[in-house]
């Protein structure tokens, strides 16, 4: 039978304009690929090799920041030397002056010869800082090559001292100072860490072509104890600059802060095309033209177009992070020449296009044909031809207030039993005939056919007394009547569940409301009546819905086995580094989705899956960190130690891995432990493995310390209620200094959890607590 919605003469006339539009969509689009040209595909292959030209001129550029950041590196490493050693001085830990100054100039020396490419180096302090009156104290090695004494000897540089003292008096004075800050320079303590870069100049010193970078130094008050110099020869930025190679003739060039070239430096003499580019370079002055980049992101390249001698160029630029600028020039005619190539092929392509896009149409328009038809059924009853329960569904998402009512045969199953499905089926047709009454005179209501003996009616929002009156009525025709099957007569009764919803939210599920009168039907029978409207103020379809959703995700994720382990690092607070990581479970959803273990490990208690949890866990971390050095933790329940199958597992991966010394054994402080023997017990038999046992989230509630004690734990997890605000919260501050305390007069060492942030692992450190973990050091993620 036609299905119902589809019988509407406008729907109808609505599906053949469809169709109709969407055989002249093809039409048109035919029509249009025979006047297309060559313009297109020229659009297309110039973008294209634009891009490969972009990609060419954004790798140099990441050579030459990565390089300059390196220098810049090195510069503000050498300025925290200085700030070092003026503290080692002014605390009078280093004994007199002069040694001092000695100390520093050797770590000055060690420094330069360690600076890869570097051609000299220096600290140039205030005066009256480590010298005498109004002097500056200004120690600056070059790097000198000493030429072999024996045919065969390598050649060597040697840190050679120059006399800025004499020379200069202060070092404001010197000429590297207006290079790189400018006469009007002031300090801003503001400013710590900056880095700035002069011209390409050539020394006298060192009679080469030199960069040279400062960076200021400042006490723990803001001011300025000098600046940190380092020498560079061009060569190390100018050798990166390399030939483009997406054309025949493209070309690199690289321009110093005061616009000039610095990439013919060392290429010799130009000919005279390479010299007329340069000039034109240089004549549009690209600096200028550089966009304004964000804060912590990398310039984005800049297109600039030029004739030189009649031939037309794109210049691809961009600013480097010391201020040059970088790019690269191809001549226009190079970056098109590969559509001649396309020419003749363009045509050919063309009728075999129209041809392919006729027979795609033809075959859209038949497969739109199909779905109509498997529309149609998916959307019907087979038996009645009503709407189905996938119809009810959509039709629920498109109203806002809606009322539903279901209908459920009692004993419809017994008269499939006794008298056949054909009976079944007779009886199911008369109450479809006798419910289509219903819609006598009401637009507004659907009568719908669901699985099993189950209808309903769907219609606008009405006031309880008008729903429960349409309820009646609707059990009325079904079972007033008796139903005649083979001249016998067929007594029915029903129930009825209602639910009414004034309007819809976003959130809601689409079968919600279908649930609801589900559960309607149910309470009603539990309290012998024939209807019932549902009060969603009970709740207690929506906790067990909850459950019954998480607890089949569950299953299927172990099914599936899409239960994985996550590691979070764990760092030393001594050392400076992650020596240990948590492991952790998660639930990975079929869509890729992952779900945090808070979400359904109380459903996996429920449902006696936690001993499943941890054997996956067991499996694979164990195979995780067989290879591996740091420390891994697993978190164990109370259930799972006085379990003795998930003791005896556990006690067979430490004998097959051999990596007892690095497994920690993590055991929840409010976890309900209710015999501290069986906690006593599992610990005597995984310490001679070498593992080690820390009680976690110490500080939620009541800490039995005797039990403690008696347990000789290795750890404490510090619970992050009491981490998370220790940088503003006081008495958080004083709890935890007393756990710390306590720990340490036991010899346990502590783990703060929950560190989120800079300040909050200062005030960690500041208690000295041992291990960090949290946000701040990074999050659970797939692999250590």
């Amino acid at each position: 039978m036609p299905f119902q919605f589809l019988r509407a003469p406008t729907l109808r006339n609505s599906i053949l304009w469809l169709l109709a539009s969407l055989l002249l969509v093809f039409l048109v689009g035919m029509t249009l690929l025979s006047h297309l040209n060559l313009n297109y595909s020229k659009d297309a292959i110039s973008d294209l090799r634009r891009q490969q030209i972009k990609e060419v001129v954004s790798g140099g550029l990441t050579r030459i920041d990565a390089r300059q950041s390196a220098l810049a590196s090195y510069t503000v490493m050498l300025a925290n030397i200085g700030e070092s050693f003026y503290r080692l001085g002014d605390t009078g830990s280093t004994g007199s002056e002069a040694t001092l100054k000695s100390d520093l100039e050797n770590a000055l020396q060690q420094h330069l010869e360690d600076f890869e490419g570097a051609s000299g180096a220096g600290l140039w302090f205030e005066p009256g800082i480590l010298a005498d009156g109004n002097r500056s104290y200004m120690p600056y090695y070059t790097l000198e090559s000493v030429t072999p004494s024996v045919t065969g000897q390598s050649v060597t540089a040697v840190p050679k001292r120059l006399d800025t003292e004499s020379r200069f008096g202060k070092y404001r004075n010197s000429p590297w100072f207006s290079r790189t800050l400018g006469p009007d320079w002031q300090p801003d303590p503001q400013q710590a860490g900056s880095v700035y870069w002069s011209p390409v100049f050539f020394d006298l010193d060192t009679q080469r072509a030199l960069l040279a970078l400062a960076s200021p130094m400042y006490n723990r008050d803001g001011q300025l104890l000098g600046i940190a110099t380092t020498a560079w020869s061009a060569d190390e930025i100018i050798d990166l600059v390399s030939e483009v190679s997406v054309t025949d003739q493209s070309f690199a060039f690289l321009n110093d802060r005061n616009n000039r070239n610095l990439s013919s430096l060392s290429q010799g003499e130009d000919s005279r095309e390479e010299q007329a580019l340069i000039d034109a370079i240089l004549g549009l002055n690209l600096a200028e033209r550089l966009p304004e980049a964000a804060s912590g992101e990398r310039p984005p390249l800049t297109t600039q177009r030029m004739m030189v001698n009649g031939r037309d160029y794109e210049l691809y630029f961009a600013g480097t992070a010391g201020g040059m600028v970088y790019g690269a020039g191809v001549p226009e005619d190079e970056i098109n020449a590969v559509l001649r190539t396309m020419v003749t092929t363009n045509k050919q392509i063309l009728l075999g296009t129209v041809g392919i896009l006729l027979l795609i149409s033809v075959f859209l328009i038949w497969r739109i044909v199909r779905l109509i038809r498997e529309l149609q059924a998916s959307y019907t009853d087979e038996l009645t031809a009503l709407p189905n329960r996938v119809r009810l569904q959509r039709d629920l998402q498109t109203r806002e207030g809606a009322a539903l009512l279901i209908l459920n045969l009692d004993r419809f199953n017994q008269i499939n039993s006794l008298l056949g499905t054909a009976c079944g089926d007779h009886v199911l047709l008369v109450v479809a005939a006798r419910l289509a009454r219903l819609r006598r005179g009401s637009e507004s209501r659907t009568i719908y056919r669901l699985p099993g003996d189950e209808f309903a009616l769907l219609t606008s929002p009405q006031s309880q007394s008008a729903i429960e009156e349409l309820a009646a009525d609707m059990r009325t025709l079904v079972t007033d009547q008796r139903v005649y099957w083979e001249n016998q007569p067929l007594t029915l009764d029903a129930s009825v569940g209602v639910a009414i919803r004034q309007e819809s939210r976003a959130n809601d599920p689409a079968d919600q409301l279908i649930s609801q009168a589900t559960t309607a039907i149910l309470r009603a029978r539990q309290q012998g009546r024939h209807q019932l409207l549902y009060d969603p103020f009970v709740g207690i379809e929506e906790t067990f819905e909850n459950n019954l959703n998480w607890a089949n995700r569950l299953k299927e994720a172990i099914d599936e086995e899409r239960l994985i382990a996550w590691f979070q690092p764990i760092h030393d607070n001594q050392l400076d580094r992650v020596t240990k990581f948590e492991c952790l479970v998660r639930m990975v959803e079929g869509n890729g989705d992952v779900i945090s273990a808070s979400r359904f490990v109380d459903i996996a208690n429920k449902l006696r899956l936690n001993r499943t949890l941890t054997a996956v866990m067991l499996e694979q971390c164990f195979r995780e960190f067989s290879e591996r050095e740091e420390e891994f933790s697993l978190n164990l329940s109370y259930g799972d130690i006085t379990h003795q199958p998930t003791v005896k597992r556990i006690l067979d991966a430490l004998d097959r891995s051999g990596i007892g010394e690095r497994v920690i054994f993590e055991i929840l402080e409010s976890d309900g432990i209710a015999n501290y023997d069986e906690i006593r017990s599992f610990i005597e038999q995984v310490k001679p493995y070498g593992c080690r046992i820390a009680i976690d989230d110490f500080g939620t509630g009541y800490s039995n310390f005797a039990h403690l004690l008696s347990l000789h734990v290795d750890f404490i997890k510090i619970d992050g209620s009491l981490i998370r605000h220790l940088d503003e919260d006081e008495t958080a501050f004083l709890v935890t200094r007393g756990i710390v305390q306590f720990a340490r007069s036991l010899n346990i060492r502590t783990v703060a959890e929950f560190v989120h942030n800079e300040q909050v692992q200062a005030r960690v450190k500041e208690l000295g607590i041992d291990f960090s973990q949290g946000e701040y050091f990074g999050m659970a993620r797939p692999s250590p």
